[in-house]
């Protein structure tokens, strides 16, 4: 997990609540681009275009760091970077404002992950599933 102990989620959540809310149509645009991305990403996922959904990632990615000034840092953009140059295809930070989980789609796994774990960072395996959302809490 990425966190940047010197933001406050909740100050990245008001920033985007404070600009959705004040009629900024910027900020209105970028909301419903947002969602047509995520009619998008859905059709491609169904359909197995596994490309095309890492390149709606990395679009979302690049619309959704213009939400706030505190949705990325130095650290989460030159990782991200570090991980397009190493075979990612596409990705995006998931997770809580602030901090969360960097997502990638790569077909380079092996060259990814030896970069990503050089950096310290470590991998959190995931699947899709049928259920829905689910909470799992390791102790």
């Amino acid at each position: 997990m990425l966190r940047d102990n010197n933001l406050d989620v909740w100050q990245v959540l008001e920033e985007q609540r404070a600009k959705s809310t004040a009629d900024d149509p910027a900020m209105i645009d970028n909301l419903h681009y947002v969602k047509k991305l995520g009619l998008q990403t859905q059709v491609a996922l169904e359909n197995g275009d596994c490309e095309g959904f890492a390149a709606l990632m990395h679009e979302h990615w690049e619309h959704k760091k213009k939400r706030s000034s505190a949705m990325s840092n130095p650290n989460i953009d030159r990782w991200y970077e570090l991980g397009r140059e190493n075979g990612a295809l596409g990705g995006k930070l998931v997770g809580a404002g602030a901090g969360g989980f960097l997502l990638f789609y790569t077909r380079e796994t092996r060259r990814l992950r030896t970069v990503m774990a050089a950096e310290g960072l470590a991998e959190v395996r995931f699947r899709f599933d049928n259920d829905g959302s689910v909470v799992l809490v390791r102790s």
